[in-house]
């Protein structure tokens, strides 16, 4: 048993070094460029796999971590409603997206609340990820109620959501291996990743067609 836990945390490792490196090539590239998209398809398709791995691994014996748990979900929230907000140009929300938002409200609440109850103590890590996912999640619900704003603002939503994985990830990998010593593995991705949403936001709003 533990010779394949061994196995799948390789996998594991092998997709999120793909998706951290194509995820790097995608934010480089320019926007909708080819080199963009080849890459962000790279990036997103290696997230799902290293997301789903990641919460595999993590209820396994003797491998339980809440922690890995979270930034699963966290990530592949984050990725498939980013990918997804592609499809707002030209049409609005479906089913599936209203339920992928609802998957991320319960589990982002499951996060915060659940330790409380069966530990009678709070996680900070699930709290901080659930809150952060659960609020992202409730606002895209409400944002889904206006088709034609969505159509206005699916760049924005886009490019937040997929930094937003990256960041995700980025975070993850700092803080398992320990590159960055102590609170500033979890502060750094975080921090850069917001200057880089700011500066395209900025851009977009000055030049809405150039992208």
């Amino acid at each position: 048993m533990e010779t394949v836990i061994k196995c799948l945390i390789f996998f594991h490792a092998v997709a999120g070094t793909i998706a951290l490196l194509g995820g790097l090539v995608a934010l480089l590239a320019q926007k909708g460029g080819k080199k963009h998209k080849k890459f962000g398809i790279v990036f997103y398709y290696a997230m799902i796999t290293s997301g789903f791995s990641a919460m595999f691994i993590s209820v396994l014996p003797n491998h339980e971590n809440a922690f890995l748990f979270a930034i699963g979900i966290f990530s592949i929230y984050f990725v498939l409603a980013g990918y997804r907000t592609l499809k707002f140009k030209n049409q609005a929300p479906t089913s599936i997206d209203k339920i992928i938002s609802c998957i991320m409200i319960f589990a982002g609440l499951g996060m915060i609340f659940l330790p409380i109850i069966l530990q009678q103590q709070i996680n900070i890590v699930l709290a901080i990820f659930g809150l952060i996912g659960s609020s992202f999640a409730f606002r895209d619900l409400v944002v889904f109620r206006k088709p034609e704003l969505l159509k206005q603002k699916w760049l924005k939503l886009h490019l937040g959501k997929m930094t937003g994985g990256y960041i995700s990830a980025t975070t993850a990998f700092l803080v398992v291996n320990q590159f960055i010593p102590g609170i500033y593995a979890w502060f750094a991705p975080g921090l850069i990743g917001g200057f880089y949403i700011a500066f395209w936001i900025r851009k977009i709003n000055k030049k809405p067609n150039a992208l």
